[in-house]
């Protein structure tokens, strides 16, 4: 198993260069597949969605200069025939997994029955997720509530056993400050890791690793 878990995107040359150690060759010989669906969940998602295959909106992501690009949209996948899509995940390099909102995500992931195959895809492809698609595969998400998903659905796989909080003290996120996340970290009964923009926390076979040329930090569950 293979995670690059981002903040928003590919924003440096750390990170950079932990994405093209994770897929064992340049990024121009490697093909990826975008999953959008998160951005739904909030507002102007559509407009989101344009903004950040074009690389016009964070930092890059799905213009990183790849061999070849494809979007996969989960809300479709229940009504295709999964010998359609399958394919295209068993013989891509990396699954870039955007942000939005962690329920809706989630929601759909179990859906359309990718949830239950991701553990045998990640025995191959490298996951790469930005901010939601990142906290999915953790112990811990978040939900703007913008959609009419049960209100029970998951918020996160569970894959990994610790949390991550995204956007550390970032202008747009008012709420993202140090003390905040230390706050919240101190309700949770995993590990949390707070990470700035500059940094991503990278699982290689359940060993982790922190890039970073940002700020962060990790808080211990209190006993």
């Amino acid at each position: 198993m293979k995670l690059l878990l981002t903040s928003v995107g590919i924003s440096n040359k750390s990170i950079h260069s932990a994405l093209v150690a994770l897929l064992g060759k340049p990024i121009d010989q490697a093909s990826a597949l975008f999953i959008p669906t998160a951005i739904y969940g909030i507002a102007g998602g559509a407009q989101i969605i344009q903004k950040v295959i074009c690389g016009i909106l964070g930092d890059p992501f799905c213009q990183l200069g790849w061999k070849s690009l494809g979007v996969l949209e989960l809300t479709a996948l229940p009504s295709i025939k999964q010998e359609l899509w399958l394919p295209m995940l068993q013989e891509t390099d990396a699954l870039l997994v955007g942000g939005g909102d962690c329920q809706y995500l989630c929601y759909w992931l179990h859906q359309c029955g990718l949830a239950d195959l991701l553990p045998m895809l990640l025995q191959k492809l490298v996951y790469v997720g930005l901010s939601a698609g990142s906290m999915i595969m953790t112990s811990y998400g978040t939900t703007y509530g913008n959609h009419t998903v049960p209100a029970d659905s998951d918020k996160s796989l569970n894959l990994l056993n610790f949390a991550i909080h995204p956007h550390l003290d970032h202008e747009w996120f008012p709420n993202n400050s140090l003390a905040n996340i230390q706050k919240l970290a101190a309700t949770l009964p995993m590990p949390s890791y707070a990470i700035d923009d500059q940094t991503a926390i990278m699982v290689i076979d359940g060993a982790v690793e922190v890039i970073s040329e940002g700020n962060w930090k990790l808080f211990a569950p209190e006993v």
